[in-house]
């Protein structure tokens, strides 16, 4: 098991920004590709952006290419999801995801490891 947990959801109106971090309790949290999904109420869960093992490399839904940016800080064991220009679409729960392997999954069964979620609010 890998203790995933999320932070900084919240409510912000339209256009606003917000952090997510996720923390990982495993000291080998760099041998893990990790992923940011959402799940929007009576929707299944979505890819939103993933990360190699390094931080080299970095995924994207179309839906937020440009406005979000995933990163992470292995000396911490934690990955990060900058949200900027917030829609009110936007809104979810986000889950990090993990799974010990070096590619990047986007499919939701890829992932081995999952947060209990954070939940992003964004009124019009």
């Amino acid at each position: 098991q890998v203790p995933l947990v999320e932070s900084g959801g919240g409510l912000v109106q339209a256009g606003g920004s917000l952090r997510l971090s996720c923390a990982a309790a495993d000291r080998a949290f760099s041998r893990y590709a990790m992923g940011w999904f959402r799940q929007a109420p009576g929707k299944e869960r979505e890819f939103v952006a993933g990360i190699s093992r390094t931080g080299g490399t970095t995924y994207y839904a179309d839906s937020v290419k440009g406005r979000f940016t995933m990163s992470r800080d292995n000396a911490e064991n934690a990955v990060f999801l900058q949200m900027n220009t917030l829609k009110p679409e936007d809104t979810a729960v986000y889950y990090c995801a993990a799974v010990e392997q070096g590619r990047v999954p986007t499919r939701r069964q890829d992932y081995t490891y999952w947060g209990q979620g954070t939940q992003v609010t964004v009124s019009s």
